[in-house]
């Protein structure tokens, strides 16, 4: 979109329970500045104004803004004025063309936007209304996050009160707390009772949850090791924050079940709208069929930046995700370090894709070993084999094919 004398430009300082609004025209002069209150009543004031002051429709109205999401940018798309969002850190870089002082406040801040909008668009990204799907799947997968991090936080806890009076328990637990440690510990809650229990109560709960990799012996012999000697009031205390804790582990094991079927119900509605619109395996499945993409991957990389997988913007998911470097060079100096302005989301499903790539994919293992040999540490290793998978993801999705394992296959074979 190129600038034209019957565009205007607005400028959103956007607050939690106002928004200052400036609007210039293709010239920069100031044709108007008013605060609105956050509502319904109040958005709606906003974008009636910016259509008054300017006696334009809301297309012919660009606006900036520091967020590219919220209330105020889904209004704004939804009434079709062209919406741009910039980071903050660079709004910070322009302010300083107006005030090299330093000052600071609302109005002027709204000034800026809409100014540097009219002179500096290409610094601007354009917000563009989203899949419904997309925007759906996003807040299950942003849920499942948080229930990830309070299930977390859960065991955290349980494993510090074990260790306070029940380490035997703790040495049961291993590395991941399950259902049936849950229910088990239900069953025995102190080392006392765990000597009133017979084998065979153990090994029905084992059974009936299909744990193989112990028996009802071992875990009895562990449980009924030597005991910490302690007052009858702490291991009681233990006994019930533990309860209270379990009760939400239960809660959150719950939730998070529903919310992982959610969203593999909303992938599977998005992969069926796509197989309709042309031959071929569709953009989720040539995805998913790339070596470490599995659900939880996938649907951050839908969520997160679809719009950039449908235009094939590979560069800009690289940065996004955190796999591209940032270069800093000056002279003779040349630092080349980890990019830190991500989306920390993808950033982390990228590092899970890597991850489990090294593990299943010949070609991901061996480009992971070289760059250990040259002494590489594990996340910088990871980075760049995710960053390789990016490529061959481009490519695939481009030619739409599936990922083949064995494409080099013929080409070794015939050497």
């Amino acid at each position: 979109m190129n600038n034209h004398e019957s565009l205007f430009f607005a400028g959103i300082d956007w607050g939690r329970s106002s928004h200052q609004v400036c609007v210039v025209d293709h010239e920069g002069s100031v044709i108007g500045e008013k605060n609105f209150t956050h509502s319904g009543g109040g958005l709606l004031e906003m974008t009636q104004w910016m259509r008054k002051i300017s006696d334009s429709e809301a297309y012919d109205i660009a606006v900036a803004i520091e967020v590219n999401h919220g209330p105020v940018v889904e209004s704004l798309c939804e009434q079709g004025f062209m919406v741009y969002s910039i980071n903050p850190k660079q709004l910070d870089r322009f302010r300083d063309r107006f005030c090299v002082s330093g000052a600071k406040d609302d109005r002027k801040d709204a000034l800026v936007l809409a100014s540097t909008l009219r002179t500096d668009r290409s610094h601007f990204r354009r917000i563009e209304l989203q899949d419904s799907n997309v925007i759906i799947l996003r807040e299950f997968n942003r849920t499942r996050e948080e229930l990830v991090s309070e299930r977390i936080r859960c065991v955290n806890r349980l494993r510090a009160l074990l260790w306070r009076y029940y380490p035997q328990f703790g040495e049961l637990l291993g590395s991941a707390v399950r259902p049936w440690h849950l229910e088990l510990w239900e069953l025995m809650p102190c080392p006392c009772a765990a000597k009133r229990k017979r084998v065979s109560t153990v090994q029905k709960l084992l059974r009936r949850n299909r744990v193989r990799r112990i028996d009802a012996k071992e875990a009895l012999r562990i449980l009924r090791g030597k005991k910490i000697e302690l007052s009858e009031a702490t291991v009681q205390s233990c006994i019930e924050h533990i309860r209270t804790i379990i009760e939400r582990m239960k809660v959150v094991d719950r939730q998070l079940k529903q919310t992982q079927d959610s969203i593999r119900r909303v992938i599977e509605t998005m992969n069926s709208k796509l197989r309709t619109e042309g031959e071929g395996p569709t953009d989720i499945e040539i995805l998913r069929s790339i070596p470490g993409v599995g659900t939880v991957v996938l649907a951050t990389l839908i969520a997160e930046a679809w719009s950039l997988v449908r235009r094939r913007d590979f560069a800009a998911l690289r940065c996004l995700g955190g796999v591209a470097p940032v270069t800093r060079q000056s002279g003779k100096t040349k630092l080349v370090i980890k990019r830190r302005a991500v989306c920390r989301s993808l950033s982390a499903a990228f590092h899970v894709l890597g991850g489990i790539a090294v593990k299943h994919d010949p070609v991901s293992r061996t480009k992971y070993e070289e760059l250990r040999g040259k002494g590489h540490g594990y996340c910088r290793s990871v980075r760049t084999v995710c960053d390789r998978l990016l490529f061959v993801a481009r490519v695939i999705l481009e030619k739409g094919e599936l990922f083949d394992k064995e494409f080099n296959k013929p080409l070794r074979d015939t050497a």
